[in-house]
This record gives structure tokens, sequence and C-alpha cells, in this order.
């Protein structure tokens, strides 16, 4: 059995110790999911396996010809090969012989007639039997396929950056080694792709290490988590959500521990004020023992917590956004055509759906950064925008923590109206206070996505417009950022893949596939997907084509009727009251967790104002294409 043994590993970067003497072992079979906070040392640590870091202390043993191929967060490809050339890149013979036969085909498609090309071809297909490597080729074109990667020969250069991690996926995949390390691998994959790769990597036949922020892909992959905190690592057995109860079962051990010994140093800091003195060696015993127990308690450290953000906001209005009759083409692909679009106080909007289909540039369109090509979009005249972009702006390196935020503030208020300062947020934040005066360019790129959220809650908006939050930031701190969105009392928009977080967060969903086509949906990402997967698999039996109606004229209509004119007055109302119920109704099965009859009952409730809600905007949709 193949097996990587890691000693006493040792790295300390700056003043921050990331990991202190950890050791483990990797064996054949293993699904690890590697979890921690951003700055914890998770990337550092899949750095020093592969030897792109050096290790302050500690041993990496393999096994003689032992394999690693390791996928980081941005792939370093070269940029001048093409997309075949760079992913057989590699030492593995068949390669070549891969690399030469596409090639050669390649080359006698585009000149069939040529000689020099037809003899190419042959030799290439010669060398394909006598390696045995046909097999090998169809399961890289399946990889390829199932990953979306189709013309091999375009530059690596002319490729955008989720392509780009694509290609890179392919190429570890491809190679096919004893031990398989995947940086956030599900990043820029659509649903379908994730699919795939969660049944792929559960006959994988080597060893995997995976970091992601994807809890729905740490349960089906991971048989093992380990947990980067502090400096230490600690092994869980199981998927993610053994995890969370093992994990769960720790910190109340921990706790009652913690309790105890408090309650201990209580009574003997008692005794020693009494005036206990050293006349026997009993007592001089005592007096040590109570010495250490205070060492322990000064010196004991905090383990990562869940963040708490608990930050006020402005008041804002019934009518948040309205789109009417919008369209828009960006670089000649259309993104939306004629959509009619309703957002309210109370609205939770997720956004999802196909690469390059226009997700962001439409948020772009609500966040008034870009202007449609026709139709009318109006913003509410309370709205306070908070807009978390996926690519945000470089933070000045030469900057000081603290003094990024103090651009917004000095101090901000929570929702109690107590005064918090920007050092106390930076502590719930996880910045611990000698971090707080450190330049940014010390952080590792998770902690500035941290640092970069929280200035953007800290101008405490009541619109919250966030792209791919959960590509760059830690699972603990999206675990806080879904509690706060679930009582945050205004409207949140969310570009998303991760469909974790999506249903947690959404309750109503714009579907882009491509081509301004958009599907909209009332419910969880999980019944979107549910539902569009029955209808992939359900046989459809041919239908007869009905006989074409005779063609006959009416009167197109053109304007509200009178009585649509009174139901187009109220219709707003109506549905940002529903909105409300079902946000109070939600709330309430928060609250009653263990009430299995009553969450029974209230689920029926939230089905109910669900479909009340849907068929409302599905009105209003039409009543305002009448409207002037």
């Amino acid at each position: 059995m193949q097996t990587l043994t890691a000693e006493n590993l040792t790295k300390i970067y700056g003043e921050k110790t990331l990991f202190d003497h950890i050791s483990f072992l990797i064996k054949e079979g293993d699904r690890i999911g590697l979890i921690g906070t951003n700055g914890a040392g998770k990337t550092t640590l899949l750095n020093t396996l592969t030897g792109k870091d050096a290790l302050d202390a500690g041993t990496i043993k393999t096994p003689k010809n032992y394999r690693i191929s390791y996928l980081q967060q941005i792939p370093q490809l070269p940029q001048q090969l093409t997309i075949l050339e760079a992913i057989f890149t590699g030492d593995n013979p068949l390669f070549k012989v891969i690399k030469a036969y596409e090639h050669a085909l390649a080359e006698l498609t585009q000149n069939s007639t040529s000689e020099k090309a037809q003899t190419q071809y042959a030799k290439a297909e010669s060398a394909m039997n006598q390696a045995d490597a046909w097999n090998t080729d169809t399961q890289i074109k399946a990889i390829l396929t199932q990953l979306n990667i189709t013309n091999l020969n375009r530059q690596v250069k002319q490729l955008s950056g989720g392509q780009q991690k694509r290609v890179g996926l392919a190429q570890v995949l491809i190679a096919a080694p004893d031990l398989l390390i995947l940086d956030e691998p599900t990043n820029h994959l659509d649903f379908a792709s994730i699919a795939w790769l969660e049944k792929y990597l559960a006959n994988y036949k080597g060893a995997l290490l995976i970091v992601t922020h994807d809890r729905y892909f740490l349960d089906r992959v991971a048989n093992q988590i380990y947990e980067l905190a502090l400096g230490k690592l600690t092994a869980y057995p199981g998927n993610f959500e053994a995890y969370l109860k093992q994990s769960a079962e720790a910190t109340q051990q921990a706790q009652e521990q913690a309790a105890k010994q408090e309650k201990q140093y209580k009574k003997e800091l008692s005794w020693m004020r009494t005036g206990a003195k050293a006349r026997s060696t009993k007592q001089q015993a005592r007096i040590n023992r109570f010495n250490q127990l205070k060492d322990q308690l000064n010196q004991k450290e905090t383990p990562d917590e869940d963040l708490d953000i608990s930050l006020g906001q402005k008041r804002l209005g019934k009518k948040v956004m309205t789109l009417k009759h919008a369209t828009l083409t960006f670089h000649q692909h259309p993104i939306i055509k004629d959509l009619d679009l309703l957002i309210q106080s109370h609205a939770r909007l997720g956004i999802t759906g196909a690469n390059g289909a226009g997700k962001t540039t439409f948020l772009n369109v609500l966040a008034g950064k870009q202007p449609l090509d026709s139709g009318t979009y109006t913003l509410g005249e309370t709205v306070r925008l908070g807009y978390y972009t996926q690519l945000m702006a470089p933070l000045d390196p030469n900057k000081r923590v603290i003094s990024y935020l103090q651009e917004v503030g000095d101090t901000v208020t929570d929702k109690s109206g107590t005064v918090i300062s920007v050092t106390q947020l930076l502590e719930q934040f996880l910045f611990p206070r000698f971090m707080h005066g450190a330049l940014i360019r010390k952080l590792s790129g998770g902690e500035r996505r941290r640092l970069y959220l929280l200035k953007v809650l800290m101008a405490q908006p009541n619109v919250l417009l966030l792209d791919e939050p959960t590509n760059n930031l830690d699972i603990s701190t999206l675990t806080v950022l879904e509690n706060y969105l679930q009582n945050f009392n205004g409207a949140v928009i969310t570009v998303s893949h991760d469909r974790y977080f999506l249903d947690q967060v959404a309750q109503q969903l714009l579907v882009f596939h491509g081509g301004a086509r958009v599907t909209r949906f009332t419910g969880a990402l999980s019944e979107y997907l549910a539902q569009q997967n029955n209808i992939k698999t359900t046989k459809k039996t041919p239908q007869p084509k009905p006989a074409k109606p005779k063609p006959h004229t009416t009167a197109k209509k053109t304007k509200l009727t009178y009585n649509e004119q009174k139901e187009w007055q109220t219709i707003e109302t109506k549905i940002d009251s529903l909105e409300q119920k079902l946000a109070a109704v939600q709330k309430e099965m928060q609250a009653n967790g263990s009430d299995y009859g009553k969450l029974a009952e209230q689920q029926k409730e939230v089905d109910r104002l669900n479909q009340s809600i849907e068929t409302k905007m599905k009105r209003w949709d039409y009543l305002s294409q009448f409207v002037d």
C-alpha cells in the first residue's frame, strides 16, 4: 500500500505559527477533506507536501516513484501552450503517444488528401495500438467532455480564469497520481460537472486530499476530515456531517473542562487570599498547583469559533429594485431580453446557472454599474447598497489592517444600539490583536477576502449584492454569513454555484442558461435540481401533433382594464406582505427545531406562501407589460 508519512511538520510565517510539529499518514484510498479558517495554513500545508514551500522542521516520506498531482487555486499553466499540450505535460509515456496521435488526427482532419498527414496518422495509430493506449485516450476525452473543455488547439493564454481552472483540473485527473491534491476544485464548475466529479473521485484508486468550501461536496467525497487550527491538526473519521457532530461534542467537553478549571481556580484563589504560607510541604505543593492552574488559564488559546456578525442597518422602503422590459447584450453575448423583475425589501434571490451566461453582468446592472440596452431599471430611494464583488479591487499592500477599516469609520452600531469599535470587530472576525497593525501584504488571500467582507458589512447596507462569496471564504465564515443573512432585515441578491449556500440563503432563483434564456423558480436550489433531474430521466412518450388551429384575429391588448389598474396599485404591497409572513414563519421554524409536529405544519405554511408569492409574481409580470 502506497503511504505518505508526515512527521513533526512545522511552518512559521512571520509572527504566526501555521502548524507546529504535526504528524499524519495519507494511505491509499483515503479521502481527506482539509478544513480551517482563512489564514490557518491550509494552502501552505499543501505547498509543503508538494515541495513548493520549504518546511521549518519535520520530514515527509514517500515510497519510491510515488507521484503527487496538485491542482492549485490558480493553476500554473504554460500560457504559450495549447490546451492539448498543457494537459499532456508530464513524464507519463502514454501521454506522449496520445499527444502525437491527437496532433496527427487534427492534421489529417485539416489536410485529408495530404500524403504526409496520412503517413503521420498511420504511424501514430500504430503507436497507440502498441502502447494499448486507446482506453486511456477514451478516459481522457470523457474527462474533457465532462469538464466542458473543447477546442484543444486554443492557447492557454486565450482562456478565462475559470476555463484555466478546468484545464488544470483535467490535467491532474488525467495524470492519475498516487496522491491527488485539489485546492477548491469545484470553483468555476457547473452543477452537472460537480456531480460528475463527485462520482469520479468516489471511484478513484489513489489517495485524495481536498481543500474546499463546498460542504455538500465534502459530505459526498470525504471519508476523513483534517482540521487545521491554532497550529494543530485534528483528524475526524467520516464526512463533513460526521465532523460537525464530533466537533460539537469536543467543544462541549472543552467548555465543561474549562468551567471546572475556572471553578477550581476560584476555590484555590480564595484559599490563597486567606494568607496561606508555605509552612509545610503539603501547603507548598498546593501553592504550586495553584500557580500551575493560573498559568493554564492565562495561556489557554481560544479555538476558532463561529464568527459573530450583528451589525445595524439603515431603514429600507418597500420597493427595492424594478426592471421593466430590460434587454442587454454584453460583448456580443445576449444576457437578458425583455425581462420584468420586482425585488422587494425581504427578497432572498439566488442567481445561478451556466458559466459565461452573464450572471455577474446582471448583478452589475442591479448595482447601477452596467446600463441596459433598452427597458428601465429603477432603484428605490432608501436603498443603501453593499456590493461584495468577485473580483475585488486590489488592497493596498502597504496599508495596515486596522487603517483599511477605518476608511469606513472608527466604530459601528449593532442591532441593539451598542457601539462597537473597529478593534472589537476585527477580533470577532478572527483577526487577533497582534494582526491589527499588520500590513495587508502579510495576509493570506482568504484573510484579505474576509477583511473585504467586513468592510462591506461595516457600511451597514440594507441591500446586499454578493458575487460568488463562497469562492474564497472558509466554511466557518460562510456559516456565520448564512446566519447573518437569515436575520438580515433587507434584500439579499446572491450570485453563486455553491449548492449548500444557496439552499441556506435563497428562496427564489433566477437560473441563467445563456443566450438571454432565464428561468424563474420559487424554492430552494436542491428542489430545482431535483426537478430538473426528474425532467431529464422521465421518458417522454411521443404525442401526435395536434391539428393546427385556424388563425383568427383578436384585438391586441395595449392597456390595463379598470379592475386591473386597481389590482396593479395593490399587488406590490400584497407581495411584500406575503414575503414578510414567509420570513416570520421561517424564523419560527428555527426556534422550533425539536418540535417535529409543529415543524411539519409550518413547512406546509412555507410551501403555501411560496406558491402564493410565485402566483402573485407571475401576475405582476403580466400586468407590468401594460403599465406605462
